[in-house]
């Protein structure tokens, strides 16, 4: 059977589908099987598209898709708007951008000229830095940096921060220093990823016993916790059972 015919039968039923779904006449259905295509594009233009706009969540995927096709497209949006208005916000935005495109040197040199004036210690800008010098490697500037926040601002809390001066005690050797912060996150981090570095880290420090404990309750828990949350922390907790695995522990 030609694709040609098995694809336009794939687009009717989807648009017949959609007819039905979003209570529109049923006629459509008729115009749709016997204008082919042509039925298609119409039904498509007048009726898929319209509702898409008004869907979140047709919103969304549109803009999932956009990314896919286009990265750089918001960032070059992002950064005509900072040519036209360089506000604070603008840099902002343009900054954390940069951080999603992984061009940490470029979101660093911005959140450095945020750091200025009335906002030299402004904690959520000197976070961002922090964040974009661990990025690209340089975790010694990331700690003092965020050594630094907490000096301008002892009363700022910041689960992401936290974890973040963990990783950055881990990679420069400070084990101790790292698994003492990691032991607070694996209680208080929203998520699995503060209980899967400290059980690793455990592993990596020869204490394959307390690794496999904090591995297994992690697991453990997650069990009892809605499918939503387990479905977002997947990829911590697949780490955890593959190290599980590593351990001697199926």
């Amino acid at each position: 059977m030609p694709i040609v015919f098995l694809l336009s039968i794939g687009l009717q039923v989807a648009c017949a589908i959609h007819v039905v779904r979003s209570g529109r006449p049923l006629y459509w259905i008729w115009l749709i099987v016997i204008g082919s295509y042509l039925a298609v594009l119409v039904y498509v233009l007048v009726a898929v598209v319209p509702d898409l706009r008004h869907d979140p969540r047709g919103r969304n995927a549109a803009s999932k898709t956009l990314k896919i096709i286009d990265p750089e497209r918001r960032r070059r949006e992002l950064k005509r708007r900072l040519e036209l208005a360089d506000t604070v916000d603008n840099r902002r935005h343009l900054a954390e951008e940069s951080m999603q495109l992984g061009d940490y040197a470029n979101a660093q040199e911005l959140y450095q000229s945020l750091l200025t004036g009335m906002y030299t210690t402004e904690a959520d800008f000197m976070l961002g830095l922090a964040q974009a010098q661990a990025g690209g490697g340089n975790y010694s500037a990331a700690r003092q940096t965020l050594e630094a926040l907490i000096k301008a601002n002892p009363s700022y809390k910041s689960s992401e921060g936290h974890l973040l001066y963990a990783r950055c005690l881990e990679e420069l050797g400070h084990t101790e220093e790292a698994l003492s912060e990691y032991r607070v996150l694996a209680d208080s981090y929203p998520g699995e990823e503060g209980r899967f570095r400290y059980g690793r880290l455990l592993a990596r420090s020869q204490r394959q016993g307390e690794a496999r404990d904090v591995l297994r309750s992690q697991i453990r828990r997650a069990e009892l916790m809605p499918g939503y949350y387990r479905r977002k922390e997947q990829p911590w907790l697949k780490a955890a059972k593959s190290e599980l695995a590593q351990l001697g522990d199926s």
